[in-house]
C-alpha cells in the first residue's frame, strides 16, 4: 500500500514567545487545516499580548542552513513568509526560494506588531519590493503596509484598488489588502489578481466585524491559511475566500476567551475544541 502524503507547508518567520502570532500562529493554522507545518526562524522576539520587549536576530547564514535542511529533505508544497526584519535576511530567503524553484509563496509583509512595535527595518522595504514581491504568488499587506509599499495614502475604496494595482506592478501574481485597520462595521478585504491573459480581476470579501481585543496574530493566521489552501490545490481566489471564513470563525471563537492583559490571540482550533 502506498503511504499517504502530507501537504507540506513551510513558514519563514519570527518566533512569538507569547504564542499568538509568528511561527506559533502559523504552525497552529497549518495543523488546524490538516497540513504538516515546518519552520525557519528568522528572529526571536520577547513578546506577549501587550508589547515586544526584545528582538534577537538570527544570522542570515543560519537561516540559510535551516532552509537547506528542510527543503532538501522534506520538501515543501507552499511557503508562507512573515517577519524577515532586515535586508540581508530578505536577500538570503529570496535566493533560496529561487534556487529550490518554490512556486507557491504567500508573502505577509510584517512591518509592525499589533502593539505598535516595529518589526521591519526601514532599509528592508526596498529589498522586499525588489527581491521578494516578484517571487510571490500573493502578498497580504494590511492598509498601513500597503501604503508604505506603494508610497501613497489609502483613505477610501478607490485608494485601495489603486494600491492593489500598484503592488501588482511590482511583479506578484496577486495582492490581498486586508481591511482590519478600518473603522467600518464590516471587515472588508480587497483581492486583485493578474490572470494568465494579463488582465486584472478584482474581488471584495466582506464579513461583519467582531467586537474583540483578541486580534493578535490575525494577519499571520490569514496568510498561513491561504498558503495551506494553495498547497491543497485551490485557486488564489478560492484560497482567499476559504481563509477569510477560517479567520473570521477563529476571531469569533477567540473573542470568548481571556488571555493576557492586551491583545489576546484568535482560537485557531475552534472547529475541534469542545
Amino acid at each position: 500500500m502506498n503511504p499517504k502524503k502530507y501537504y507540506r507547508i513551510l513558514t519563514i518567520a519570527g518566533s512569538d514567545s507569547g504564542g499568538g502570532a509568528g511561527i506559533q500562529a502559523d504552525l497552529k493554522t497549518f495543523s488546524a487545516l490538516g497540513c504538516y507545518g515546518m519552520s525557519v526562524i528568522t528572529a526571536l522576539t520577547a513578546q506577549n499580548t501587550v508589547s515586544v520587549s526584545g528582538i534577537y536576530e538570527v544570522t542570515p547564514d543560519f537561516i540559510a542552513k535551516q532552509l537547506d535542511a528542510v527543503i532538501s529533505d522534506i520538501g515543501v508544497d507552499a511557503v508562507k513568509i512573515g517577519m524577515l526584519f532586515n535586508s540581508q535576511v530578505i536577500k538570503v530567503v529570496a535566493d533560496k526560494l529561487r534556487y529550490y524553484e518554490i512556486k507557491k509563496i504567500v508573502l505577509d509583509p510584517v512591518m509592525v506588531a499589533k502593539s505598535g512595535d516595529k518589526l521591519l527595518k526601514d532599509d528592508a522595504i526596498d529589498a522586499m519590493r525588489e527581491e521578494l514581491i516578484p517571487l510571490a504568488t500573493i502578498i497580504t499587506p494590511n492598509i498601513p503596509e500597503a501604503s508604505v509599499l506603494v508610497n501613497m495614502e489609502i483613505n477610501k475604496k478607490s485608494d485601495i484598488e489603486n494600491a492593489g494595482i500598484s503592488i501588482l506592478s511590482l511583479g506578484t501574481k496577486a495582492v490581498l489588502i486586508k481591511g482590519g485597520h478600518t473603522n467600518d462595521v464590516y471587515s472588508t478585504d480587497y483581492l486583485s489578481i493578474k490572470n494568465a491573459n494579463g488582465k486584472i480581476e478584482q474581488y471584495w470579501f466582506e464579513e461583519k466585524r467582531i467586537e474583540t481585543k483578541n486580534t493578535h496574530g490575525t494577519g499571520c493566521t490569514l496568510s498561513s491559511a491561504i498558503a495551506a489552501h494553495l498547497a491543497k490545490g485551490f485557486s488564489i481566489k478560492e484560497s482567499v475566500e476559504l481563509s477569510k471564513k477560517y479567520i473570521t470563525e477563529a476571531i469569533r471563537s477567540g473573542a470568548e476567551y481571556k488571555l493576557g492583559k492586551g491583545h489576546g490571540p484568535v482560537n485557531h482550533f475552534f472547529s475541534i475544541m469542545l
